[in-house]
């Protein structure tokens, strides 16, 4: 199931973007909303007769997906639409402490609290319906204009297929991605940040807790649950400051150095160590997401806002199932200890050479965002 909404996910993440910066992004976000609805309902309505099959969750699943690669490149270019500059990065703070908080721990409560009371059945028809609270509130929200001129970007590169017309959006996405060294650097950065974090902290965190710690589910929900918290703590912190001056260097920084943690996490001997050094790195992981948000929506041309942030999707979720996949492996070869260290060291040197490589510093005194 899960597979299937990763495959979902990332088959169209590209193509995300397109639709994006041609379609008003309102209108993807209500199919988003919709096609959720109907997943959970669906799934929902199985369940309660007793039908449910695995092949329907993935197909459910895999649905999900294919909408949600739609839903953050029509959002990071939406939000701009309705927000003055000035407010953006409130905005997304804001966001970034709504999202893990309901995601990570009152959505979770409340399911666990309605499977306990009633059944797994009822829990599916509460989220069904809280999806469609979610929907009707997104119905209130102005429907704003697309930041192109699409007709004249068509009328200057001539008639042509949808396919083709799709390819050459992407291409302009990718070409002002190569020609930008902050935005090349920082996703280059990123890619090797997701490869060696992602894998300890979802496959050989639980292998930690269960071989190693004796512990149990209970014990890996708490340290997930710390994650988000820091997360959530990290991104409210943020929307309470001002933009830094030295935007591109907090933020890059804050991410390599934030990973430091795990070289406590290899040789930790009690769960409250990882869950404490989760909520560090989940803090320094979620806060600079804050400053990235906010720096695509202000530096990145309106019109190729899309496809630049489904580009940052794409880096993002392509690399997290290979990072899982080679944990593992990595792990029995170097050990344990020496895997969590690699996750916590190499993020700090990479941050350190994309400031420098790319000119970080100058790059952000030339183009300040602080707000004064």
């Amino acid at each position: 199931m899960s597979t299937a909404g990763a495959v979902g996910v990332l088959l169209p993440a590209l193509l995300g973007g397109v639709v994006a910066d041609r379609v008003p992004q309102k209108l993807i976000l209500l199919v988003v909303a919709a096609v959720e609805l109907a997943g959970m309902t669906v799934v929902a309505l199985l369940s309660l007769a007793d039908l449910t099959q695995l092949w329907h969750l993935a197909v459910v699943s895999f649905a999900t997906g294919v909408a949600m690669a739609f839903y953050y490149p029509a959002y990071s270019a939406w939000l701009p639409a309705l927000v003055p500059e000035s407010d953006l990065m409130a905005v997304n703070g804001f966001e970034g402490m709504v999202r893990p908080t309901v995601g990570q721990a009152i959505g979770p409560g409340v399911a666990g609290v309605v499977v306990g009371t009633a059944s797994s059945s009822a829990a599916l028809g509460v989220a069904a319906a809280f999806s469609l609270l979610g929907l009707l509130a997104l119905t209130t929200v102005p429907l704003t204009a697309v930041r192109r001129d699409i007709a004249a970007d068509d009328a200057a590169t001539g008639a042509r297929g949808a396919v083709a017309t799709a390819l050459a959006d992407i291409r302009e996405g990718y070409v002002y991605m190569m020609r930008t060294p902050w935005l090349l650097a920082t996703l280059l950065f990123a890619s090797i940040m997701i490869l060696v974090l992602m894998g300890p902290l979802e496959v050989l965190i639980p292998f930690l807790i269960k071989d190693k710690l004796d512990g149990g589910p209970a014990d890996h929900a708490i340290v997930l649950a710390c994650f988000g918290i820091g997360g959530a703590v990290g991104s409210l912190a943020m929307a309470s400051v001002r933009m830094p001056r030295r935007y591109l260097n907090w933020m890059n920084l804050m991410w390599g150095l934030g990973c430091l943690p795990f070289l406590l996490v290899g040789f930790a001997q009690d769960v409250w160590v990882i869950a404490v050094c989760c909520f560090v790195v989940g803090a320094f992981f979620s806060a600079p997401m804050v400053i990235w948000g906010t720096l695509l929506q202000r530096r990145v041309p309106p019109h190729l806002l899309g496809r630049v942030a489904s580009l940052d999707f794409f880096v993002s979720i392509s690399l997290m199932p290979v990072s899982m996949a080679i944990a593992g492996p990595v792990a029995e070869l170097i050990g344990l200890e020496t895997t969590f260290a690699i996750a916590a060291i190499v993020p700090g040197v990479a941050a350190v050479v994309a400031v420098v490589w790319a000119k970080l510093p100058g790059d952000e005194l030339a183009h300040p965002l602080r707000d004064e």
